[in-house]
């Protein structure tokens, strides 16, 4: 969780920096295989150098970017928990539960599906 301690303290609203933080730490503790990282100013998740995961804030929301691909392979999961979505990310409200069994899924789906991936982003 270090890594990500410089961009949590720039959240100004404490909820939204104690929520994001909540997620990041539960995605450290879930995944503790994944490599916690800071790239493009984001918090990210990779695993043996390809991008799983990532997480960004915004004033009603956190995004979650899990690629088109995983977007689109849980397109139905992601609208039946109530979260708006374009073809590359996620939102989850700052007024709304996280869908950890959701998240759980999702990340499980890009570790397997990008286990042989020797590239940063799927091609």
């Amino acid at each position: 969780m270090e890594v990500f301690e410089q961009y949590l303290a720039r959240i100004e609203n404490v909820d939204h920096r104690n929520r994001t933080e909540e997620i990041l730490r539960w995605v450290c503790d879930t995944f503790p295989q994944l490599k916690p990282q800071i790239k493009w100013n984001t918090p990210m998740f990779t695993d043996h150098g390809t991008f799983i995961i990532g997480f960004s804030t915004a004033k009603h929301h956190l995004s979650v970017s899990p690629e088109e691909a995983c977007m689109t392979r849980f397109a139905d999961e992601i609208a039946q928990a109530g979260y708006s979505a374009t073809k590359g990310l996620f939102r989850i409200p700052w007024n709304e539960p996280v869908n950890y069994e959701l998240l759980e899924k999702i990340i499980e789906f890009n570790i397997q599906e990008k286990a042989d991936c020797t590239t940063f982003w799927r091609k």
